[in-house]
């Protein structure tokens, strides 16, 4: 496996948080599409997974546990956004945080043992555990963002 150090997995972090900042900045305002959209970024952090010799498969725990963590943060987030606005997201969210890391490594923790189980090669490196779980958090979070907006019409 190629390119997968410390130096390789920041310039790839800072590359693809480019990409995704510049992405959001033109869908922000976009209710409907905010949630696929995001879900679709979850993608990019997967290409360097590829160029390095990676498998997805490989980060399956360490997308877990991003989709785990980000996605009940957002629900978190959304639930103190409507009992008190911004600061109610912010603390929602911090706290949220806290407790989805909790839950989400049990499930990463798991996952990772029936990856080994089955013979997939799960060690992480800072290439594999950065983009697994920058992945994973798109997914979870975009995943959240579209039920809420699109089916239950929260914020609309």
């Amino acid at each position: 496996m190629k390119r997968q150090g410390l130096i390789s997995a920041l310039i790839s972090v800072s590359t693809v948080s480019i990409v995704i900042v510049f992405v959001i900045s033109f869908t922000i305002y976009h209710v409907r599409l905010i949630g696929p959209a995001v879900i679709l970024l979850g993608l990019i952090p997967l290409i360097p997974l590829k160029l390095s010799g990676r498998t997805v498969k490989s980060t399956g725990a360490d997308i877990v546990f991003g989709m785990i963590d980000t996605g009940i943060l957002g629900i978190a987030a959304l639930i103190g956004a409507s009992f008190a606005g911004v600061l109610g997201a912010i603390v929602g969210g911090a706290v949220g945080d806290a407790i989805t890391d909790g839950f989400a490594g049990l499930f990463e923790g798991k996952v990772a043992e029936s990856l080994r189980r089955h013979g997939i090669e799960e060690t992480r490196t800072p290439l594999s555990a950065s983009m697994g779980k920058m992945s994973g958090c798109l997914f979870g979070v975009g995943i959240v963002l579209t039920i809420a907006w699109s089916i239950l019409n929260i914020g609309i």
